[in-house]
């Protein structure tokens, strides 16, 4: 795939590349990488580097610009990453990509963008814009999902959705870890250590980075806002728990007067006048009956039921 910048992306034929003073996107398989690198005049070897791809990250050569990408599927943020690398200087950007979302990107940006003011650089904040386009659509479902279990939470609902609650915690993680290298990834652009873009099209990365900041405060307050909720479900659950022991605790002490007396009576001693008393039974019956009365009395005084 072998575009150049115009006021949309035109696809052009490798050869046409090497004719025109325009800047150029180029996606690559690394296979084809290999075999056209030294076309592209770089000064780069990406050959290790697509091998081993872990992070989101930009750094500096004397010539160029070297990138590699670490995109979390939205649609399972636990599994593995899509990964790609690219190169860039003044005259254009290389990906390399064996995965294919890059070249989907770039496909996506042909088929919407049309700018008034075309440049490398606001390729560059289109494509990185592409990344984290659903974002924020995804932070808006989370809290709600969050705001679902606080209300169930303060409802005493029980089955509370606790590994729901975990795995959007850590979703919310690899997010945030996301964009704090998207934000580096932004700075170094910016920063134009090479002289490779045009001072007036250093806001286009600054407006991104305005967007991840926004982002990852967004995150950040999502991962507060998991952490609070675990805070307070662990807090209802101390306190049903407090519940179910002061209702044992109060039969326990209820209970214990008229074991005694059973107890007491159960001996059977031979010399217990109680147990010839033609009104010992009932008797022992209205006592029991008037302590658990007593003590339900005294409990509810107390408001500890």
């Amino acid at each position: 795939m072998y575009y150049v910048i115009e006021h949309t992306l035109k696809e052009v034929p490798k050869e046409e590349l090497q004719n025109t003073h325009l800047q150029y996107v180029v996606a690559l398989s690394n296979e084809e990488w290999k075999k056209m690198k030294d076309s592209f005049d770089l000064g780069i070897d990406l050959d290790s580097d697509m091998l081993e791809i872990y992070t989101t990250k930009l750094e500096a050569n004397h010539d160029s610009l070297i990138g590699t990408f670490s995109i979390p599927i939205r649609c399972d943020l636990a599994g593995e990453n899509y990964t790609f690398a690219c190169a860039l200087d003044e005259k254009g950007i290389v990906f390399i990509d064996d995965h294919g979302m890059a070249k989907n990107i770039i496909k996506t940006i042909q088929a919407t963008k049309k700018w008034k003011l075309p440049s490398l650089e606001r390729f560059i904040y289109d494509f990185l814009d592409q990344i984290i386009k659903e974002d924020l659509r995804i932070m808006e479902k989370y809290e709600c999902e969050l705001d679902e279990m606080e209300r169930a939470i303060l409802e005493s609902e029980e089955n509370f959705p606790s590994t729901r609650l975990n795995n959007i915690r850590s979703d919310i993680r690899v997010l945030r870890i996301h964009y704090e290298q998207l934000i580096d990834l932004g700075q170094e652009l910016e920063e134009n250590e090479n002289s490779f873009f045009k001072q007036e099209n250093l806001r286009y990365f600054r407006l991104f980075l305005s967007r991840m900041a926004r982002l990852h405060d967004t995150s950040t307050s999502l991962r507060d806002y998991t952490m609070q909720l675990r805070d307070l479900y662990k807090a209802h659950l101390d306190i049903k728990q407090n519940r179910i022991m002061t209702i044992l605790t109060v039969v326990t002490t209820i209970f214990m007067p008229l074991t005694l007396i059973a107890g007491w009576y159960g001996m059977n001693f031979k010399f217990m006048p109680e147990l010839e008393w033609t009104w010992s039974y009932p008797v022992i019956i209205v006592i029991s009956v008037l302590i658990a009365i007593g003590s339900l009395y005294f409990f509810k005084k107390k408001k500890w039921l």
